[in-house]
């Protein structure tokens, strides 16, 4: 096998590790409700350790009062075990009163995916459940630093799950925190479909009711102009492709894009997705009122719902995004012309971008391809990222791939190129007569990428793989220089970009590929990882070298390009050129 993934060893989707935090009073329900969450977990074939309250009084803090000092350490202990759990990929349950919120915030801080459940229960059920007479004995003050009656208990302010054990049942309270773990992405949805990145497809597209009432105030509106990478990033946000994303990024976001690839939530997200502004359209604009984005010809295609309006620092961007301040690159070139001044805010979007004729019908949002995944009864699908013709060493990937998952999203970039990339609507017939020839119909769903490329390569590699878990792919295929240019990235920059993330962080696999050709010495597709023989027996041609034959009219050799392919090549090449 020639893909490999160096955060695990296992082809199916991978999962990041999570902290469960039940709290709650003795009696409450914790132990309980911690058991049935495990098994329930170990049925989605996640690995689970309880820690559980008394079990860790007995074997990690034997010898600990209940001061208040005492308490701390004691919860400490566990926040330290539960993290290590979580670290590995693993789920971490515990189940301990944790009576104070100074502590269980210290604990959610260090851990990071940490979802607290407060355990509910009124005083008077818990004193007749009570069959040791503990709250009876405590309510007389027989037992003194009894938690709820001599003691105190902080409530958790924001829990992310509440569950009443007086009310609700043990399978009730299990479905309701099981469903709050799907919406974070920290679980696969019970339909076995991934989890959208952040656990909910987002859609900023203006519904009829949202039209009528934007309408009325449209053309009073502030104008923003879009730049044309603008334009591609605001159908992006529409449809949820960048989910989690519901607009464009605001200061604490977008500093913490930039400076450690991720949101400032915490969750992984690599590029910063930007909205620029002159001077003077800056000056016209106001943080907590609308804002209407116009593209080239002046038509409104969205509203900001402008939050902030704050500087950023280019060259600090370019360095970090980028690695590299050079002009030549072309991302960092877009920066530079875009300015320093960007506003930050929700959108709702009024007019998408249509895409004409090849693309129309392979045009599909990320609802429409995890429905084509679903009806085709694909559990894992693997996702390609090109912005150039497939040739047979893309083809030798994907077949690959196509070995251990149940399908491949061709998924074509048909967004803003560099002028001297092959159009687009070119490499829709390379595809198209290449799927009709050589792929399993049944297998293979091609659809389009209505996004920009930022030739950012390794941190673009990590947004093309969050995209595609968008579009309901479990798996993604990093080749050599990935979403590369020139010579700003090392060969497999691409690959090692993904240690920078906890095993299963990421909620997707990446598939490693190290560069692959057709080998004469072998006579088949081959790679460094899998081929003994020399360069003189490698059939590899660079890409100033094919457009050169093609220009000529002859077409690469078959061991490198497929004939059906060369051919639309090679007439595309000249309907450009002129005899």
């Amino acid at each position: 096998m020639i893909f490999s993934d160096s955060n695990s060893n296992s082809t199916s989707p991978s999962h990041p590790g999570f902290t469960i935090w039940l709290t709650g009073l003795s009696g409450a329900g914790k132990s309980t409700l911690a058991h049935s969450l495990e098994t329930a977990l170990r049925e989605r074939q996640r690995h689970v350790e309880i820690l559980d309250g008394d079990e860790v009084r007995e074997n990690l803090s034997k010898g600990l009062g209940f001061s208040k000092e005492d308490r701390d350490t004691n919860i400490r202990r566990i926040g330290y075990v539960a993290r290590l759990i979580t670290r590995s990929g693993g789920v971490a349950i515990t189940a301990a009163i944790s009576p104070y919120r100074e502590i269980r915030d210290e604990a959610r801080g260090n851990i990071g995916r940490f979802v607290e459940v407060f355990v509910r229960c009124p005083l008077d059920v818990l004193v007749q459940r009570d069959v040791k007479g503990l709250y009876a004995k405590a309510l007389r003050g027989e037992i003194k630093q009894f938690t709820g009656v001599s003691d105190p208990y902080e409530e958790p302010l924001a829990p992310e799950v509440v569950v009443d054990s007086s009310t609700e049942t043990v399978e009730e309270s299990t479905a309701k925190v099981l469903s709050v773990l799907e919406s974070l992405g920290y679980l696969a949805p019970s339909d076995g479909q991934i989890a959208p990145h952040g656990g909910k497809l987002v859609n900023r597209v203006a519904t009829p009711a949202q039209q009528r009432e934007l309408s009325e105030k449209l053309f009073m509106l502030p104008r923003v102009q879009l730049t044309a990478r603008a334009v591609w990033d605001l159908d992006m946000i529409a449809v949820g492709a960048f989910s989690p994303l519901t607009g464009f990024l605001g200061r604490a976001d977008y500093d913490s894009v930039v400076e450690r690839m991720r949101l400032a939530n915490g969750l992984p997200w690599s590029i910063p997705i930007t909205l620029s502004a002159t001077p003077e359209e800056a000056a016209r604009v106001k943080p907590g009122n609308d804002v209407a984005l116009v593209d080239s010809s002046g038509d409104i295609r969205a509203v900001l719902h402008l939050q902030e309006v704050f500087e950023r620092d280019i060259d600090r961007e370019a360095e970090l995004v980028y690695r590299t301040t050079d002009d030549a690159h072309p991302g960092v070139a877009i920066i530079r012309r875009e300015g320093s001044t960007l506003l930050g805010g929700a959108v709702t979007v009024l007019e998408r971008n249509v895409l004409g004729e090849p693309f129309r019908p392979y045009a599909l949002d990320p609802a429409e391809t995890r429905r084509a995944f679903a009806e085709r009864e694909w559990q894992t699908v693997v996702g390609f990222q090109t912005r150039n013709p497939v040739h047979r060493a893309h083809e030798y990937l994907q077949k690959s791939a196509l070995e251990i998952v149940d399908g491949l999203l061709l998924h074509p970039l048909v967004g803003e190129t560099k002028d001297d990339d092959i159009p687009a609507d070119v490499r829709m017939r390379c595809y198209e007569v290449l799927l009709e020839g050589y792929y399993p119909k049944d297998r293979v769903l091609l659809s389009v990428l209505p996004a920009a490329m930022r030739y950012a390569g390794p941190r673009e590699a990590i947004l093309h793989a969050l995209v595609r878990k968008n579009y309901g792919c479990t798996h993604f295929i990093v080749g050599r220089d990935h979403a590369g240019v020139g010579n700003y990235y090392g060969t497999y920059d691409a690959h090692h970009i993904f240690r920078s993330f906890a095993p299963g962080e990421l909620g997707i696999q990446p598939l490693f590929f190290d560069h692959a050709f057709f080998c004469t010495v072998c006579g088949s597709m081959a790679s460094t990882k899998t081929c003994p023989h020399g360069n003189d027996a490698h059939v590899v041609l660079s890409g100033t070298k094919v457009r050169s034959m093609l220009r000529d009219g002859v077409a690469p050799p078959p061991e490198f390009s497929r004939p059906e392919v060369a051919t639309v090549l090679i007439e595309a090449e000249h309907a450009r050129v002129p005899a």
